[in-house]
């Protein structure tokens, strides 16, 4: 009987809508770091797509609740959204960061994360994209941004090293840690989508 039941794909769309406005934000924050004219501007640029993603949570959930057939698991729905929830909201701590510390001007290291977070981003909305299709490229998007997380992992333990080994500002110091390990974050949440993803693959292979 279960299997005559349409499956309502349109979260397939909404993934998409997610991934869309994520990219957007990884993009802000990139340009936020490469130019750093106006960070203040910047930073509520960044909010305001923030703002929007939590939208695009709360209806996937309500669309969740609401929906008697899902064309995936519906803990995979949800982890899939919380995951992706959880990008934005870093990119939105990192560029908090840059305004709360008063931050003169990003550090060569902090825009090789910001470019580490948009690649890894671009990834997750290929892999998104495919869902409702053909799976096997999936898999293929997971090993690419696993590949930019280790990249990203070590650009942030090399510029801690240096800041140990340089910064004689403790306060200083410590602004900047916080600052690489929450950029960082990011990309770790980007491979918990792709695990995510990954996971979906190898259920509905």
């Amino acid at each position: 009987m279960f299997g005559l039941i349409p499956k309502d794909e349109k979260f397939f769309a909404m993934f998409k809508e997610m991934t869309f406005n994520i990219i957007e934000g990884a993009e802000l924050l990139k340009e936020m770091l490469d130019n750093f004219a106006d960070p203040v501007q910047s930073q509520l640029r960044i909010k305001e797509v923030e703002h929007k993603g939590d939208q695009q949570t709360h209806e996937i959930i309500k669309k969740l609740n609401k929906s008697f057939v899902t064309p995936l698991d519906r803990e995979d729905i949800y982890a899939l959204t919380a995951a992706l929830d959880d990008i934005l909201d870093l990119i939105d701590a990192s560029a908090q960061r840059f305004v709360m510390y008063n931050v003169e001007k990003p550090t060569p290291e902090s825009k090789e994360l910001a470019f580490l977070i948009l690649k890894a981003c671009q990834v997750i909305n290929r892999g998104v994209s495919m869902l409702g299709g053909k799976f096997e490229h999936i898999s293929e998007c997971c090993v690419e941004v696993n590949s930019l997380e280790n990249e990203a992992d070590r650009v942030c333990r090399e510029a801690i090293s240096r800041l140990f080994d340089e910064e004689k500002d403790p306060i200083q110091l410590i602004k900047w840690k916080e600052i690489y390990e929450t950029l960082e974050r990011a990309t770790d949440k980007c491979e918990d989508a792709a695990n995510i993803l990954e996971s979906v693959v190898v259920k509905n292979a």
